[in-house]
Parts: structure tokens; sequence; C-alpha cells
């Protein structure tokens, strides 16, 4: 299985709102992994920037993808990007060139993680 749609988002916060950014991206894990359409969905910190947040995400189609950025709890980040965001989010589609791995729901902690089902 292939995923129609893989993004990798760049979110890079102002030092001084990092905590508040953070809870808000945080806000945002559990609902997207629920959405139907959603395959894969993860949430990282640099190691070398701690205000340097990406999202790794894989998407049925870039149709189900615009609905999820269209949720109604995404859009505080969208609202409050000038308060809390260095720049603008940065956003690259990719095409998935291997079979999608499958993760199963066991190997992760919240169990909401859906890869290959």
């Amino acid at each position: 299985m292939k995923p129609g749609c893989t993004i990798i988002g760049n979110i890079y916060g102002r030092p001084e709102k990092r905590e508040a950014l953070l809870a808000l991206l945080q806000t945002f894990i559990v609902p997207t992994r629920q959405e139907p359409g959603c395959i894969e969905y993860q949430f990282h910190v640099s190691d070398e920037d701690p205000n340097h947040f990406m999202f790794y995400e894989n998407w049925e189609s870039r149709e189900v993808l615009a609905q999820h950025i269209a949720m109604p709890y995404i859009q505080p980040i969208i609202e409050r990007e000038h308060e809390l965001l260095a720049r603008p989010v940065h956003i690259v589609h990719y095409e998935m060139l291997a079979p999608l791995q499958a993760v199963h729901p066991s190997d992760v902690p919240d169990g909401t993680n859906r890869a290959g089902q």
C-alpha cells in the first residue's frame, strides 16, 4: 500500500512562545490520527533546535489532506501564526516510492497509529 499524499511540514516557533506552540501542536495528534483518510501522523522536534517542529504525514489523497487542514481544531495555528511562529509553515509534498511499512498499533504507546491498516 502506498498513500496518495505524503507531506513533511516544518514549523519554526518563536523562542519566547515555544511552550504555547508545543501545547497547541500536541492537541492536533489524537484528532488527526482519528480522521478518515489519515494513514500516518508523526510529530517531531529537532535535536538541534528546540523551536523547530516537524510533522510527517501520510494521507489517502490530497483531498483528504485539504479536509484535514480545514478542520476547526487546526485553525488556531493559522489564526495565531504571527504570534507563535518565527516564519510561515513550510510544507513539502512527496511521492512514496516504496510500500508503506506497517506499524502494529500495539507498538505505539497511545495505540492510535493506523499505518498499514
